[in-house]
């Protein structure tokens, strides 16, 4: 089969980092919430997750000036949900009322925890050398919590232009990682 070129602004689309995932932040004690697919696991231990946000974005500044943030993984049938956030501003949205979402208290951080998703990662800024270069910040997840009953649901992964793909099969193959 011959090779085609392919379009450099849907290059993204092809190296899709995880599941999108909410980000909640908080600005003068008013929680807030965006929609997220740009991060990657940077460290194991402590674990250690790099996001990128816009300077343009709501959250960018409130993360920027608090430190400290979290990311919380949605599933499937929040989906709407998750869409809603990423299309709209918390400048003029208070999206938790918006799409029904339910901010819990965290342990470690201000920001909120989203009661409808499967896991919530609180999480302290540690790094911003590359923030003013890339909007890259450097997290450290300082306590992690899991929802049993949604815990191995379905997740979405954005491919770009409003198109999304739902986690598979899970298969098991022979690894040495522990």
């Amino acid at each position: 089969m011959a090779k085609r070129s392919f379009p450099l602004s849907k290059v993204y689309g092809l190296l899709e980092p995880g599941p999108v995932v909410l980000l909640t932040t908080v600005r003068g004690g008013v929680p807030d919430v965006m929609t997220l697919s740009w991060h990657v696991m940077l460290e194991f231990e402590p674990p250690l997750v790099g996001v990128v946000l816009s300077d343009r974005d709501y959250s960018y500044d409130s993360l920027a000036a608090s430190r400290e943030c979290v990311i919380a993984i949605p599933t499937v049938d929040i989906a709407h949900a998750v869409v809603g956030c990423g299309n709209t501003s918390g400048r003029d949205t208070d999206k938790f009322a918006a799409f029904g979402l339910t901010a819990l208290p965290a342990s470690q951080v201000a920001a909120p925890l989203i009661a409808e998703c499967q896991a919530n990662l609180e999480c302290r800024v540690v790094d911003t050398t590359l923030v003013a270069r890339y909007g890259f910040f450097v997290l450290e997840v300082v306590k992690a919590w899991i929802d049993p009953a949604r815990r191995g649901q379905q997740t979405l992964h954005h491919r770009g232009y409003g198109d999304f793909m739902v986690s598979g099969t899970t298969i098991r193959l022979p690894s040495r990682m522990r």
